[in-house]
This record gives structure tokens, C-alpha cells and sequence, in this order.
């Protein structure tokens, strides 16, 4: 800006007075200089203008993607207290779940100790029967009395021997002393085929031989018939080979088994049913 000053000065004395020829080239020299400090000026400027409208584009992007990263941000927090909730009742309904089954797992340990102490006084009780006619074993949760069919009855036959009563009767009582178990007796016969006048075939027979034993259980020792289920089996669920005599004494059977009632566990069951909704 000074220089432009001095360039006018000069120029006013020039046209006013006469100048020797050496300040007139130092004059415009001093003009020429001035006009080149004022082109690189000009282009320093343009060029800080150039500058800023890039620095002012790169500013507006940077906050444009800035709000992008905000708003993915808040969707995430978002997103994230959602999962935090459901997260949280995923647990409350694992917690629930995990106190079912613990309750499940205690109330089957306290049936299989039941059975245990069922089948042990089972056995207590019938310790006179010869081990060959009389197997008590614990299965599946339930109590497994298999009778051999020589003690129970006579060959082909579905009168009950009096030999048997005595073991029905002792059966009986404890039957009777745990009225929480349902009573199911399934006949079994080996392959010999049968038929008479009153008995079909095998089918037949071991039904026969299960309600003739349901109906002593029932009208000479006092077990509710609510609790009696019967049916028969025939040849087709074999404990041994029908190829040997001994196979086929094995598999002419009655069994009797005491099972805890369903409404107990359908109880249970609809327990957890419940919990789960909640």
C-alpha cells in the first residue's frame, strides 16, 4: 500500500515538473517493481481464496460425516439398551427355567428313593419265594414284580393256584400302603401256540391270566380297581430265546409294576408350563 502512495507522489511531480532522465528510469523502475509486488499479491490472494473454499468444502464433510457417525452412534446406544432388556428377560426366563428343572431333578431323586424303598420291602416281603419264580428290580423310574407263571398258575391255565394267594396277599398290603403309585399287570407266554375251547391263542391267555390277577388284587385283598390297569402281551416281548425249555419258562410271566400317578407329574409339568408364560 506504501508503494502505491510513493507511485502517486511520483506521478503527480512528473506531470507537474520536468524530471531528469535518470529519476525517470528509477521512477519506472520503482513503477515496475510495484506493479510485479502487486501481481504476486494478486496471486497469493487467489490462491488463499482457492484455499479456504477447499478447506470450507473439506470442513462441511467432515461434519456431514460427523452427523453420519452421531446418528449411527445413537442407533447403536439404541439397539444396545433394547438387547440389554431383552438380554435381561432372557435370563429371568433361563433362571426360571434352571428352578423348574432343579425341581424336577429333586422331585425324581425323592421318586427313585421311593422306589427303592418300595422294592426293598417288596423283596423283604416275599423273601420266602424262591428267587427263580420272583424277580423285583427298579426301571425306568417304576418298579418291575415279574411272578413266573409255574407259581401263578397251572399249565395253560388262567385260575390262579392257591400257592399264589399268599404272595398276591403280601403283594396286596403294600400295594395298599402306597396308594400314590397306579398298578398295571401285563401277561407274557412264550411261542408254544395254544388254543381251546375258552382260549383263542397266546393273546388270549396272558390277557386272561392279567384280569384274573387285576379281580384277586380287587375283590380278595381291597386294591381300588381305579388303580388296576390289565392286558396281555402274548409271545411278543420275550425276555429270553423260546428255543430252549428254559428260555420259554422264563418268558411264560406276569408283571406287575408300580408306577408313581401321571397327575403328579402333569402337575409339575403344568407348573413349568406356567413359570415359562409368566
Amino acid at each position: 500500500m506504501k508503494r502505491l502512495i510513493v507511485l502517486g507522489i511520483v506521478m503527480s511531480l512528473f506531470l507537474t515538473s520536468c524530471v531528469s532522465k535518470k529519476k525517470y528510469e528509477m521512477l519506472k523502475k520503482g513503477k515496475a517493481e510495484t506493479e510485479q509486488y502487486l501481481r504476486e499479491y494478486k496471486d497469493k490472494y487467489y490462491k488463499c481464496t482457492s484455499e479456504k473454499e477447499n478447506l470450507n468444502t473439506r470442513i462441511q464433510a467432515l461434519q456431514d460425516n460427523n452427523k453420519t457417525l452421531q446418528d449411527a452412534l445413537d442407533r447403536c446406544v439404541n439397539l444396545n439398551q433394547q438387547g440389554n432388556v431383552n438380554i435381561s428377560k432372557l435370563l429371568d426366563e433361563i433362571n426360571k427355567s434352571n428352578k423348574y428343572i432343579r425341581m424336577l431333578i429333586i422331585e425324581n431323586k425323592k421318586k427313585d428313593s421311593l422306589n427303592k424303598v418300595l422294592s426293598s420291602r417288596i423283596t423283604r416281603s416275599l423273601k420266602n419265594v424262591d428267587t427263580k419264580d420272583l424277580d423285583v428290580k427298579v426301571k425306568k423310574g417304576v418298579v418291575f414284580i415279574s411272578l413266573s407263571d409255574k407259581m401263578m398258575f397251572k399249565s395253560g391255565k388262567t385260575e390262579i393256584s392257591q400257592k399264589a394267594d399268599s404272595v398276591l396277599f403280601k403283594l396286596a398290603k403294600i400295594i395298599n400302603d402306597y396308594k400314590d403309585y397306579e398298578v398295571l399287570i401285563e401277561g407274557h407266554t412264550d411261542n408254544v401256540p395254544i388254543h381251546t375251547k375258552c382260549i383263542k391263542d397266546n393273546w388270549d391267555l396272558s390277557a386272561l391270566r392279567a384280569t384274573a390277577i387285576a379281580r384277586k388284587l380287587q375283590n380278595d385283598f381291597g386294591v381300588d380297581p381305579a388303580r388296576l390297569t390289565a392286558g396281555g402281551h402274548g409271545e411278543w416281548r420275550p425276555k429270553a430265546s423260546n428255543d430252549t425249555p428254559e428260555g420259554r419258562s422264563e418268558n411264560r410271566r406276569t408283571e406287575v409294576i408300580l408306577m408313581p400317578k401321571l397327575d403328579q407329574f402333569n402337575k409339575l409339568m403344568e407348573q413349568g408350563t406356567n413359570n415359562q408364560g409368566n
